[in-house]
């Protein structure tokens, strides 16, 4: 019988080996290169959202026309909001992911979870005092709307949005109101996950505090969202149809009549493409064809800046206020990665809020570009030529990214009625509350 020799039995014992060894080696190097991919990612997702809301601040600091509009505050007060959620909350989350470990000790995990859910709950409550202001200054008595929204019912609103959510995270949070009832699955969760919350930061909620928490911060504001936002859309489109309405009885000739005013939608990359004045030169029928696509471009521009606003808030933030309620119900069965995908889901909103109420604002971009190319004096006179309103033959006013013209400069304060209704002839304050124009 054959025996096997010294050496070969000796490869047999080194080859496996060095065939673990190597994999081994494959494995650090993955599990290397995702770390790098993942810390390139979320950098990124930090950067432009600290640049972003940056820039918005800085724009109203620098640009005394945005200072003037009181509802701009509201938005200069969220691009605060998600600042200090980019600067405080996202940094040590994103450490936390990459590295696998929390290396900052229990009372900050508590101090960083707070202020997890105080900013957060903040930026969402921006949003609806975003969405309120719209409605009011659409849809509820335009012609009074700068007496009604006062700079004392502004700060209160503001106020509101920085007190309300101390109420359900600092307060409880460390007090440990949250953690009642699942003191053992929490010690389980530490004990999994490294022993204390010295090397990390383990957070449960139970049922209550679950429920309360996602009303508040979420679910309660979503409904005050959608239902401003559909009385803007219906009355903005009422809007649109008294126009065309005035349109079709002004377009007789009759010596000595105003000019009429002709809508058209505001995607045309020409500004003055956004309103016409003509003098009237009779009616024929082939003006109703044209008429009624620009109806159709307006309409259509609105529902989609609508879709945009509130599918990219109900995209970001839904899983995780989902989630979070759920979790609690089926015995915290939900997996760790995917509450950290849906987490990190909600801090992008954060990096998209400044392009979707800001970047998208006429106002605010012209700022932006006086600020990005160091005070070009081309940029400095479009701004200011933008204000001169009475120097204009007419100018645009917005009713939720919605483009009309509705004001002639030798017709101030005037009003336009149909039938009883009255179509403001001065909503400039309604063009700069609205955001996306």
């Amino acid at each position: 019988m054959a025996t096997a020799s010294p050496q070969h039995l000796l490869d047999e014992v080194v080859n496996p080996g060095q065939q673990q060894e190597h994999q081994q080696q494959q494995q650090e190097f993955l599990a290397s290169l995702e770390t790098i991919v993942l810390t390139i990612f979320l950098s990124i997702i930090i950067i432009m959202t600290v640049f972003g809301n940056l820039l918005v601040m800085v724009a109203l600091c620098k640009d005394r026309h945005l200072r003037k509009k009181k509802t701009n505050y509201f938005i200069v007060s969220l691009a605060f909001a998600d600042l200090l959620v980019a600067v405080v909350v996202m940094p040590f989350a994103a450490i936390e992911l990459t590295t696998g470990q929390w290396h900052y000790g229990e009372i900050f995990c508590l101090v960083r979870t707070s202020l997890d859910v105080l900013l957060t709950t903040a930026s969402i409550l921006h949003l609806c005092c975003i969405a309120l202001d719209r409605y009011y200054a659409i849809c509820c008595q335009p012609l009074v709307y700068r007496h009604k929204m006062t700079p004392i019912r502004v700060a209160v609103m503001l106020s509101g949005c920085w007190l309300i959510p101390t109420f359900i995270s600092f307060l409880p949070i460390m007090q440990s109101w949250n953690a009642i009832g699942i003191e053992d699955i929490i010690e389980e969760r530490r004990a999994l996950a490294g022993g204390s919350n010295d090397t990390s930061c383990v957070f449960l909620v139970n049922r209550p505090y679950a429920l309360i928490c996602s009303a508040v911060a979420f679910y309660v504001p979503l409904a005050l969202m959608v239902l401003a936002y559909q009385r803007i859309y219906v009355t903005a489109m009422t809007h649109v149809r008294q126009i065309e309405t005035l349109q079709r009885a002004g377009s007789a000739p009759v010596p000595g009549t105003v000019p009429a005013i002709t809508v058209r939608s505001s995607t045309s990359s020409d500004p003055m493409e956004h309103y016409r004045c003509r003098t009237p030169m009779g009616s024929s029928h082939s003006e109703h064809a044209p008429m009624a696509n620009s109806r159709m471009r307006v309409e259509t521009k609105a529902a989609k800046t609508l879709a945009v606003i509130m599918g990219c808030f109900c995209l970001c933030w839904a899983p995780f206020f989902i989630t979070n309620v759920v979790d609690p119900f089926i015995h915290y069965s939900v997996p760790w990665q995917l509450w950290t995908a849906w987490l990190w889901l909600g801090y992008i909103n954060s990096g998209l809020n400044p392009f979707l109420y800001a970047f998208l604002n006429r106002a605010f971009r012209r700022a932006f570009l006086v600020i990005l190319c160091c005070g070009d004096e081309r940029y400095s006179r479009q701004a200011s030529c933008s204000y001169g309103h009475s120097n204009r033959a007419c100018s645009a006013a917005s009713v939720n990214g919605t483009s009309m013209a509705l004001r002639l400069s030798f017709l101030p304060n005037r009003s336009y009625s149909d039938n009883g209704r009255t179509i403001l002839a001065n909503e400039q304050e309604s063009q700069d509350s609205l955001g996306p124009l």
